[in-house]
């Protein structure tokens, strides 16, 4: 177990390649579960939206599943979700005051770690317009717990890991709590096939991939597979290669992965037009506008 960045920064080259994995919407097919189910409901609860549900309900879903901020750290979804919330339709014609996000966004600007143990003591010092926030994440991690249970890996996911494994150094890097991570991971017996496991209190995906690649391995022999924007700025920031997961076509990505991806990446033959075609593929699938900024009529 990883039990802080330290331990990123102390790992060791074992083999000639790294591959860093998201999970959630990656690995498995339970994004849609987690926000439909857990994050959406809270979000509701905890902002008191509920008079505005199924505006909150359609905004939260079009930040974290159906647009290109895709799979973005919770905290900054919820700055995302509130600002263009205030513009929706429904909220408008009902004149509903939506909650400020000033004191969320000073706290993300600071550049900590953004997760539910700093968050509680920033707290703690007596920054109490943060308790929303704090609570909307407990509730949900606790929603999770109870819903988000029995989730398998997509198709090809195990065949992929099997044939990394004895070339690659496999970590884990999300966004997601350490604890769900471990425990989907091990839920399916895939633990074994990885190094370890980076989760959002080991800070930012792409320090992730700084702390636990850069300098370890040839910037070619690192790839990043995600099925998120942030996901491919993780392997841009630190000039490693990305395969993208896309969404809608998850099965799909991951049999292309194994049947020549995998194949690709090993022989030096990914970067370049191979990885470009993935690349824009993977951006066409995701919008930037709002699809209730271009309907004529919408009604709650």
């Amino acid at each position: 177990m990883l039990h802080s960045a330290q331990q990123l920064k102390d790992m060791v080259a074992e083999k000639d390649f790294f591959i860093g994995i998201d999970s959630d919407g990656c690995v498995f097919d339970s994004m849609g579960l987690k926000h439909k189910e857990c994050f959406a409901p809270m979000f509701i609860k905890n902002f008191g939206l509920q008079s505005v549900s199924q505006a909150a309900r359609e905004v939260w879903e079009f930040v974290n599943l159906y647009s290109k901020t895709r799979g973005v750290n919770r905290f900054h979804a919820v700055v995302r979700a509130l600002t263009l919330l205030k513009e929706h339709p429904n909220v408008v014609a009902r004149k509903v005051v939506i909650p400020d996000t000033a004191a969320l966004e000073e706290w993300i600007a600071r550049g900590e770690k953004l997760s539910n143990p700093m968050l509680k003591k920033e707290i703690e010092s007596g920054n109490e317009a943060l308790a929303p926030a704090l609570a909307w994440s407990l509730d949900l991690n606790r929603a999770v717990q109870e819903i988000a249970i029995g989730v398998a890996p997509l198709p090809f996911v195990q065949d992929c890991l099997k044939k990394m494994v004895g070339k690659a150094d496999v970590l884990v890097v999300s966004q997601t709590p350490l604890e769900a991570l471990e425990r989907e991971w091990a839920e399916n017996d895939m633990d074994g096939y990885i190094r370890g496991i980076a989760g959002q209190e080991h800070g930012t995906k792409s320090e992730h991939l700084q702390f636990a690649a850069v300098g370890k391995y040839a910037p070619e022999s690192i790839l990043m597979i995600g099925d998120a924007p942030g996901d491919y700025d993780a392997a841009q920031d630190n000039n490693a290669l990305f395969y993208p997961i896309v969404p809608g076509q998850e099965a799909e990505s991951w049999e292309r992965l194994f049947h020549e991806g995998l194949d690709r990446f090993f022989a030096g033959t990914y970067t370049g037009e191979y990885e470009e075609e993935l690349v824009q593929k993977f951006n066409a699938s995701l919008p930037e506008q709002p699809p209730w900024k271009t309907r004529k009529e919408f009604s709650q």
